[in-house]
């Protein structure tokens, strides 16, 4: 009777022990599961399998976008703002214009000569000067060509053309004082250089005074460039 008592409590002891022992291995299974840590934000991108498989070894190609500054338009060769003389920024301002569009430097350098000189009527010197005298001036410097002496009989020597035709060295009259009275030589943008009463300067043709007596625009076909225009490198 005794024997089996020791037996029976032999046997629920080693019953105890060995749940005890699985339930140790069990915390320290969870134990260790509850140590991992992960890296967030991280993510792992499996790319799609090509439709065809030749494409696998296929070189790659890179596309990028051309800037504007990069472009072939924007890379050729400009003329540099840098290299620009004092006459092409004095008359940039005077005809509201890019300094690089003051191309011709033989003209606006004669222009420049001349600037400011004050007007007399019937006047062909730096003493002073009248319209007509000036474009004979002009066109005898830059184009060899001997225009006649009048507002009047300029006109006459030119070839009409249309307004929208303009271009420089072209003359553009003007009824001032009854008949063709007056006479300017177009540049750009509008603007023209004539001898007037306040002296050789440079006027805007569609100023309401010049717009209201324009009476047209000429050309002297036989007007070309004794000298190439100068142009910056």
């Amino acid at each position: 009777m005794i024997k089996n008592i020791i037996f029976a409590a032999t046997i629920l002891l080693s019953a105890g022990a060995s749940a005890q022992t699985q339930k140790t291995k069990q915390g320290t299974t969870s134990a260790a599961k509850n140590d991992v840590k992960f890296l967030e934000d991280i993510s792992v991108d499996i790319p799609a399998q090509p439709s065809n498989p030749k494409a696998v070894f296929s070189e790659p190609v890179f596309t990028t976008k051309r800037s504007p500054e990069t472009s072939p338009a924007a890379a050729s060769p400009a003329i540099s703002i840098e290299n620009a003389s004092g006459i092409q920024f004095k008359y940039s301002l005077l005809l509201d214009i890019e300094v690089e569009q003051v191309r011709n430097l033989e003209l606006f350098g004669l222009i420049d000569e001349w600037f400011g000189t004050r007007y007399r009527l019937g006047g062909t010197t730096k003493d002073g000067i009248d319209c007509s005298a000036l474009m004979q001036t002009f066109f005898s410097g830059l184009y060899g060509v001997s225009l006649p002496r009048t507002a009047r009989e300029q006109y006459n020597f030119s070839r009409r053309i249309s307004r929208t035709e303009l271009r420089e060295g072209d003359l553009v009259f003007f009824n001032t004082i009854g008949g063709i009275s007056h006479v300017g030589m177009y540049l750009q943008n509008n603007k023209f250089i004539h001898a007037s009463s306040g002296g050789v300067t440079i006027s805007d043709m569609y100023e309401d005074y010049w717009m209201k007596r324009l009476v047209g625009v000429g050309r002297v076909d036989d007007a070309k460039p004794l000298t190439a225009s100068v142009s910056n490198p």
